[in-house]
C-alpha cells in the first residue's frame, strides 16, 4: 500500500532532478570503488558486473527513483518486471515495488492539484475523499473517493511538475547513456528520445488517457473476461483522472493459485496482445504488472492505465503477420525480407541480419518444441541476450526499429514476463497459428 510508504515531495525543477540522477550515479559508482578496493586488498580480482549489480545498489536506485517519480521512474518500473531472466534476482524483487509505490506527494502538494483542478470547495462534490492514497506510481497517486450520488471512484492525481520535467529527465537520461558509453556514440537516439517524450507527454496528459480507456473498453465490452473501468468525465481533466473502482487483487496474487488458474489468465493475457497487434489496431503498450489486476469471484482480469495506448499503422500489421508467418515456417529468406520490409535493418547490415534471425529461431526452437511453453522453466531471454552480448557492442549491430515496433516489443516482452512471473504452462504454438493464419 501507498499509505506504508515515506511521504516525499516531489522534486520539480530541472537543476534538482539533475542532481538527483547525478547522485544516483555517484552514490553506485562510490560503492564500486569501495567493494572494488575491498576485493583487490583480499587478493581477489574485482568483477565489474558483480560489483554494479550487487543488491544494495538496487536498493539504492529503487529509492532515488521512487522519489523521482517521472520519466526516470519509467525506466525502473521496466526493469523491474524481469523475473530473474536477465537480472541477477535480487534486482528485480528490490525493483518490484516501483511497480506501483512510488512515495506519496505530501498532503500540501496533493491539495493544491486538487484545488487547482476542481477549485477550492472540492469536497462539497464527495461524501469521502481519501488523502491516503491506495497507490502511488511513476505520474501520479490513486486514491478512494465516494461522490455525493454514491459512486465509488479511483482518482489518479498527477504529481507537481512531472509533465513539465520530462523533457529534461529525457536530456538527462540520454546524456548519461552517452557520458557512460553505455551505448556507442554513433547511435542515433534522437528519434528515439523524441518519441519516448511525444509519448510521455501523452501519458501525461489524462484527457488524452481517458479518451482512449474509453475506446479500448469499447473494443472489449462483450468480452466477459475483461474489465476496464470506466470514465468520470464530469470529474476528469489534464492532471485528474476519475474512474470507477472496481474491487479487485494484484495480478501477483495468482502466483499461489492452481496451476490451471494461472495459465488461463496468462494465456487471456497473451491472446489479448496478439489481438491487439492483429485485430484492434490499438495497443496498451505500458506492460506494467500494476496495469493488470484480478477479480476472483468473477475470473475477470481488470485492465488499466491507457495512457500509453497507440494505434497500430495497418501496413504494420500486415508486414508482423508476414514475419510471424515465416518464423513458424522456418523460412530464414523470407524472415530477412519481412525484417528489412518492417525496417529492422538495412540490406546492408550482415552481422545484424544474422544475429536477428538467429535470435527469431532461438524463439521458434523453444515454441516449436512440444505443445506446451513452460514459461517458469524457459531461460529464453538469458539465452537471447548472452548471443547478443557474444557479438558485442559494435556500431554494426545497432539499429533503432521503427517506433511503433520498438513498443509493441514493449509489450510482448513485459507479458512474457508476466507470464514468467505466474509460472504458466501454455500452448504458445496454437496461439501464433491462429494469429498468423
Amino acid at each position: 500500500m501507498a499509505g506504508d510508504r515515506k511521504v516525499r515531495a516531489v522534486p520539480a525543477g530541472r537543476l534538482e532532478r539533475l542532481l538527483g540522477i547525478g547522485a544516483m550515479a555517484g552514490s553506485i559508482g562510490a560503492s564500486v570503488a569501495l567493494n572494488g578496493a575491498r576485493q583487490l586488498l583480499s587478493g581477489t580480482p574485482p568483477n565489474l558486473a558483480e560489483l554494479l549489480l550487487a543488491p544494495a545498489n538496487a536498493v539504492k536506485v529503487a529509492d532515488k527513483l521512487s522519489h523521482m517519480r517521472g520519466a526516470v521512474m519509467k525506466m525502473g518500473q521496466l526493469l523491474s518486471m524481469d523475473a530473474g531472466q536477465i537480472l541477477p534476482v535480487e534486482w528485480s524483487l528490490v525493483l518490484a515495488r516501483l511497480q506501483a509505490d512510488a512515495s506519496p506527494m505530501p498532503v500540501f502538494q496533493l491539495e493544491r492539484q486538487l484545488v487547482q483542478h476542481w477549485g477550492p470547495r472540492w469536497r462539497d462534490q464527495f461524501e469521502h475523499f481519501a488523502m491516503v492514497p491506495i497507490a502511488a506510481a511513476s505520474i501520479g497517486q490513486v486514491h478512494r473517493a465516494r461522490t455525493r450520488t454514491g459512486r465509488d471512484l479511483a482518482v489518479k492525481v498527477q504529481y507537481p511538475g512531472v509533465a513539465a520535467s520530462i523533457d529534461s529527465d529525457l536530456d538527462n537520461l540520454v546524456s548519461l547513456l552517452r557520458t557512460s558509453r553505455m551505448i556507442p556514440a554513433d547511435v542515433p537516439l534522437e528519434a528515439l528520445k523524441a518519441e519516448a517524450r511525444r509519448q510521455l507527454h501523452e501519458e501525461a496528459d489524462y484527457l488524452h488517457e481517458a479518451a482512449q480507456m474509453t475506446a479500448y473498453g469499447g473494443l472489449i465490452a462483450d468480452d466477459p473476461t475483461l474489465l476496464v473501468p470506466e470514465v468520470e468525465v464530469a470529474l476528469t481533466g489534464g492532471a485528474v483522472l476519475a474512474m470507477s473502482y472496481v474491487e479487485s487483487e494484484p495480478i501477483d496474487w495468482l502466483a499461489n493459485r492452481p496451476q490451471a488458474e494461472r495459465n488461463r489468465v496468462a494465456e487471456r493475457l497473451i491472446r489479448l496482445t496478439l489481438q491487439e497487434v492483429f485485430e484492434f489496431g490499438l495497443i496498451q503498450t505500458d506492460p506494467n504488472f500494476a496495469n493488470f489486476r484480478y477479480q476472483p469471484k468473477s475470473g475477470r482480469i481488470v485492465l488499466l492505465d491507457f495512457g500509453a495506448s497507440r494505434t497500430i499503422p495497418a501496413a504494420l500489421t500486415a508486414q508482423l503477420r508476414q514475419l510471424l508467418r515465416a518464423a513458424l515456417s522456418r523460412d530464414k529468406a523470407a524472415q530477412r525480407q519481412s525484417i528489412i520490409e518492417i525496417g529492422y535493418f538495412t540490406p546492408q547490415q550482415h552481422r545484424l541480419a544474422a544475429l536477428a534471425i538467429d535470435l527469431l529461431a532461438m524463439g521458434m526452437d523453444d515454441v516449436l518444441a512440444g505443445s506446451q511453453f513452460d514459461f517458469a522453466a524457459a531461460d529464453l531471454p538469458r539465452r537471447a541476450s548472452d548471443r547478443a552480448l557474444a557479438e558485442g557492442f559494435a556500431a554494426d549491430l545497432w539499429s533503432i526499429p521503427p517506433i511503433d515496433a520498438l513498443f509493441i516489443h514493449r509489450k510482448i516482452g513485459g507479458i512474457y514476463l508476466l507470464a514468467s512471473r505466474l509460472g504458466a504452462v501454455i500452448d504458445i504454438h496454437a496461439l501464433l497459428d491462429e494469429f498468423a493464419n
